[in-house]
């Protein structure tokens, strides 16, 4: 009798494994929801192919083809540096940007809409959105790249601590608009869309002394309403991009090199170290200046 005990205890401890790993399978969270805020899924096994395109700045990687990453990115897998580091060697130097040629923008009743600048100058402008992630060392390595910078940043992202941005703005960054909420413009109503981009507008104006010119649509997508309610709220154009950062990698949507007049697109993100060097290193790459958004747009 001895012998077929043995056997029944070892069948049962073997099904309560299986029901313990089947437990422990069905309580497993689904991954989050993936947004233009927070970085992406992990890139595929192969180290030549990037998580996502440079046309998507929210889309899952499923929804479009993967892109090449940049030969430019930044060289570093660490954590960012504190405060107070000299970045030193890691920052390309750059002559001075040529004088800007104005923009001749359409008439209309609609803002203007822009991924590249028409310019045949060798110049590229780097922008950065939303304002989630407030890392200390943004502001020691604006300034000591000493490159314009523009930045569209969403109210609620950064209503906790506006004085963050009044130290990049007192560096040299110019501050845009890039709506209250973060919605998806594109399909809703104007007067959704006007209080959308007013009121970010006037906010903004409020706390940084300057009331912004320059709009970016959530994820990029737009409508004539859009692009009307821009205007009509004193916008004179809004954008789109060419070239997206994160981690570290350039993700390009034609070739594999920044264009004179590309819009380069980053966040304010864990990485942004990585992500902002990695941005001027592509520019130094192209043979092209950094250059201010706004000395292009009257």
């Amino acid at each position: 009798m001895l012998i077929p005990r043995l056997r029944a205890r070892r069948i049962a401890a073997a099904v309560l494994a299986v029901a313990t790993l089947a437990g422990c399978a069905a309580s497993k969270p689904d991954h989050p929801k993936w947004t233009d805020t927070a970085a992406p899924p992990p890139a595929v096994a192969s180290s030549a192919v990037a998580a996502s395109p440079a046309s998507s700045e929210a889309a899952p990687p499923s929804a479009s083809p993967a892109a090449k990453p940049s030969k430019t990115q930044a060289t570093t897998t660490a954590a960012a540096p504190p405060a107070g580091v000299n970045y030193g060697d890691r920052l390309p130097k750059f002559d001075r940007a040529p004088k800007a040629d104005k923009v001749h923008l359409p008439e209309g009743n609609l803002a203007a809409y822009y991924s590249r600048i028409p310019t045949d100058q060798p110049v590229a402008f780097i922008t950065i959105d939303d304002g989630q992630v407030k890392r200390p060392e943004a502001l020691d390595l604006i300034k000591q790249a000493g490159v314009p910078v523009t930045l569209f940043l969403m109210i609620d992202a950064i209503r906790n601590d506006p004085q963050y941005f009044k130290r990049l703005q007192d560096a040299g960054a110019v501050i845009e608009a890039h709506t209250v909420t973060h919605q998806s413009l594109r399909g809703k109503s104007y007067n959704v869309q006007r209080k959308e981009i007013c009121d970010s507008a006037d906010k903004l104006g409020n706390w940084y002394g300057r009331r912004p010119v320059l709009f970016r649509p959530p994820y990029g997508e737009k409508d004539d309403t859009t692009l009307k309610a821009s205007h009509d709220c004193g916008m004179h154009a809004a954008f789109f991009w060419k070239e997206t950062v994160d981690k570290g990698i350039v993700r390009y949507q034609q070739g594999n090199t920044v264009q004179r007049g590309d819009i380069i697109l980053m966040h304010f993100r864990d990485r942004f170290v990585d992500d902002f060097i990695a941005a001027l290193q592509a520019i130094k790459a192209a043979g092209l200046t950094p250059a201010l958004l706004e000395d292009y747009i009257p």
